[in-house]
């Protein structure tokens, strides 16, 4: 029910019924749909408001007290919970019901006054920050002057006189409501209105998930960490959330709540140390970790307090984790008996393997400035920023750098994305910047405890060192180190858990996977990947840097014999490309695709020639108003035949030193049937004169105009294969230039609910993606054996790559380092449909 109850509350109500209503505290959900309500009106929806009442009174009699019973009140929490999770992004309240008068009875109640003061002060904290908007930096310095004047080092070390004192204060900051009816409508409402909040939204943008869903709000009976040294709070993973290793691992603090682990502002203990702090209560962790990861058959993140020595279990869900823990739980997790293979896969976010393949320090041979906690794995480095701001700014720029913090907070997700790497001086593998930062393969170093962060002056300091903005660093995610030295990158082979995964995934998906390759080197790049092909070899790549001269010859010739001349000096270059590309590819298929470019790309601008001179006035003549819907692919080998005739006759040349390669030629741009006939026919005419035997190689068309699709079966009369091109298909369907369009409209688009995702990311299933399935139709009615690709950019997208599968596509083909992420998104498209009941 994670659609209605949201992840949290359908996760907390499955929780009881596992580990039963006395290790779990009792609440209600108020679902998603009033969520949804609320957004459309302004307003709760009409009866939220007794519901929500009755659900109190029935909480009242589970718990035996009374919210707002000024002599032993009931508390509780006010928690969001999206259907995916999104850590950090929405927002909390605790300690709901407390005022001037219970306090006091909470206090005379436990015979804790510290604890009573201490819950109350994170009220007004809390409600003032989340509810009313007060900047937290308000509250924080207010505490930081409080310790201060009493010369103590920690929040736990202020006695209840001083938490007293700073609740005075902070209610100086807002009006502060009494009432503690009036407190819960306003958290809720709070919860609500944090899923429209700027971080929320760049959060979804960058996970695409939905604006349409809402967050439902869990109302959940309070129990403390913050009463003294035998309580405190944690977060606890059923296995190492770093590498996947089969180590519970985790943070808690002694004396503390929740928000104290999860925002970085104080560092925490290491799950291991709660052995010592309380055996009894990490046995009883340890057993029902495994329980919880046995019943969800996935690794599982946790959030747990222990009041008085008594554990209770907040929340659990499946673990956001880096790839490498992904395959490795996976690959134990079959081991184990834990799961099936195909179960396993289910369990990896396909998108997130690109983080195995980033770079990493080439060697341990360097100074290490400083060591915190290896959070996200992962090298980087770049120059040093101290806003989210300043990141996307500079990633605007095309500059990489590493963001410097004291700790984050949510509103920085934005610039986690545009950073290179992460580094806080507080927090630990559970705060909001580890969580994040492996949530998007981001390498992280968190708690580097010897780094003092200045923001308002824009330096970090390491005892003696000074560093300041735009200076360089490098952080290794995987150990915890940081240096200030060049350290080199090298790319990471594929761990003998990643083939293994790999491996599985082969077995089962029915979809080929081939690789985007122009060069012998990204060829090789595509095998050692797993490719089983070249999808999409660009020609016009092998005409660009020192021989744009050449091409330009041809193109501006005054007569027949030049432009011939000029040809005869690109074919034996094109050989040698062709001839090196298949033999890098050992008699696996090579689809080629002829020359599709408008021709301007390989002239020089009109303005750097002489004024009045002959190349000029050519250059200027054939410079086109559109030139992407010009003359380009097809249209240009039926202009200038030549180019296309040598560009065969250069691939047949480089087939006869290649034995047994597959070949496969590709017309782009088709529009109309009589196009391709013309140009397969001259390609076969030059075959017959080169002594090609016609089953030694095929012909086929990108399909990728609108036209195409909707005349597939009059193409495919003459075609042997068809290849969609999405990423012009999505251009021509939709009316879309990418370079405009994802600059000026597609942000706005998604703002207001346009549309959910850049389509040039994820085929527009209902549109471009149903062109796709009709070009696939009609061309298979005519020929049944049709073969079929993509191998536009959407071939290497999870999501994408599901809708292929489905569409009856053969393979697709993606950029080398795409190819093991297609490889792992076709096994699991295929097990989904294996799963699909029969209709």
């Amino acid at each position: 029910m994670r659609e209605l109850l949201g992840g949290k509350g359908a996760n907390i109500a499955e929780m009881t019924r596992v580990l039963g209503a006395g290790v779990v505290p009792a609440g209600f959900t108020v679902t998603t749909e009033a969520c949804v309500a609320y957004m459309g009106e302004g307003r709760f929806p009409d009866g939220l408001e007794d519901e929500v009442s009755a659900a109190m009174g029935r909480l009242e009699r589970t718990a035996g007290k009374a919210f707002g019973d000024p002599e032993d009140p009931l508390l509780v929490s006010v928690r969001s919970g999206a259907r995916e999770s999104m850590p950090g992004m929405l927002d909390t309240v605790l300690n709901v019901g407390l005022n001037d008068h219970s306090v006091e009875g909470l206090a005379a109640r436990t015979g804790n006054p510290r604890f009573a003061w201490d819950s109350y002060r994170r009220l007004v904290q809390m409600f003032g920050n989340v509810v009313e908007g007060v900047p937290g930096e308000r509250f924080e310095r207010a505490i930081k002057e409080a310790k201060a004047d009493r010369g103590v080092v920690e929040d736990t070390d202020l006695d209840a006189e001083a938490l007293r004192e700073l609740v005075t204060e902070f209610q100086g900051f807002y009006s502060f409501p009494e009432e503690p009816a009036e407190q819960l409508r306003a958290g809720i409402r709070a919860v609500f209105d944090s899923w429209r909040g700027e971080r929320a939204v760049a959060y979804r943008r960058l996970n695409r998930i939905p604006d349409s869903w809402g967050t439902a709000v869990n109302v959940q009976q309070m129990v403390f960490g913050n009463k003294g040294p035998t309580s405190g709070s944690g977060v606890a993973f059923s296995r190492d959330e770093v590498d996947g290793s089969p180590q519970p691992s985790g943070d808690f603090l002694p004396d503390a709540q929740g928000e104290d682990v999860v925002s970085g502002v104080r560092t925490p203990k290491d799950l291991a140390e709660l052995a010592e702090w309380n055996p009894e209560v990490h046995e009883q962790l340890m057993t029902i970790l495994r329980r919880l990861e046995s019943h969800y058959g996935d690794m599982q993140d946790t959030e747990f307090t222990v009041e008085e020595g008594r554990l209770f279990m907040l929340q659990t869900r499946s673990a956001k984790r880096p790839a490498q823990a992904a395959v490795r739980f996976a690959v134990d997790a079959v081991s184990e008996g834990l799961l099936d293979r195909a179960e396993a896969l289910a369990t990896i976010d396909a998108a997130s393997l690109a983080a195995l393949l980033h770079p990493t320090f080439a060697s341990a041979d360097f100074e290490v400035l400083a060591r915190g906690v290896a959070a996200s794995p992962g090298a980087a480095k770049g120059e040093i920023v101290f806003t989210a701001k300043d990141a996307i700014d500079a990633a605007e720029d095309g500059r990489e750098v590493i963001l410097v913090r004291p700790f984050t907070e949510a509103d920085d997700v934005a610039g986690f994305h545009a950073a290179k790497g992460i580094l806080t001086s507080e927090g630990g593998k559970a705060s909001h910047a580890a969580l994040v930062a492996r949530g998007m393969g981001r390498p992280a170093v968190t708690g580097a405890s010897d780094v003092s962060v200045d923001l308002a002056k824009r330096t970090m300091t390491v005892g003696d060192v000074v560093l300041h903005e735009g200076d360089r660093i490098a952080i290794d995610g995987s150990t915890g180190a940081l240096s200030t030295e060049d350290v080199p990158l090298v790319s990471p082979g594929v761990s003998e858990e990643f083939d293994c995964v790999l491996t599985w995934a082969d077995e089962l998906r029915t979809l080929g996977v081939r690789v985007n390759a122009d060069t012998p080197e990204d060829a090789a790049k595509g095998i050692a990947f797993g490719a089983e092909g070249i999808g999409l070899c660009r020609t016009e790549h092998m005409f660009l840097g020192d021989r744009q001269p050449l091409m330009a010859d041809v193109i501006l010739a005054d007569d027949d014999a030049s432009r011939d001349a000029a040809i005869d000096r690109l074919r034996p270059l094109q050989e040698d490309d062709f001839e090196a590309i298949l033999q890098a590819m050992d008699c696996r298929p090579v689809t080629v695709r002829l020359l599709d470019p408008p021709l301007h790309e390989f002239l020089p601008a009109p303005g750097s020639l002489p004024e009045g001179s002959p190349e000029r006035a050519r250059v200027a003549a054939l410079q086109e108003a559109n030139p992407m819907l010009g003359t380009r692919g097809v249209r240009l080998g039926i202009l200038m035949p030549d180019l296309y005739r040598m560009q065969a006759r250069a691939l047949f040349a480089a087939a006869r030193g290649v034995p047994g390669c597959v070949l496969e030629i590709m017309v782009p741009l088709v529009d109309y049937e009589r196009e391709f006939e013309l140009v397969r026919a001259a390609i076969d005419a030059v075959a017959a004169e080169e002594g090609v035997e016609a089953d030694s190689y095929s012909v086929g068309t990108m399909i990728e105009l609108p036209r195409a699709c909707f005349l597939a079966d009059k193409i495919a009369e003459k075609a042997d294969f068809f290849s969609f091109g999405t990423n012009d298909l999505t251009q021509t369907g939709l009316g879309f230039s990418r370079d405009d369009i994802e600059g000026r409209v597609l942000a706005r688009y998604i703002d207001v609910g346009v549309i959910d995702r850049s389509p040039f990311e994820t085929i527009d299933a209902p549109g471009v993606g149903e062109m796709v399935r009709m070009g696939a139709w009609l061309g298979r009615t005519t020929k049944p054996d049709l073969k079929l690709g993509v191998c536009g950019e959407h071939g290497g997208d999870p999501d994408s790559i599901a809708f292929f599968n489905d569409s009856g596509i053969d393979y697709v083909s993606c950029s080398p380092y795409r190819v093991p992420i297609a490889r792992v998104a076709a096994a699991q498209a295929a097990v989904r449909k294996l799963d699909q009941p029969a209709s």
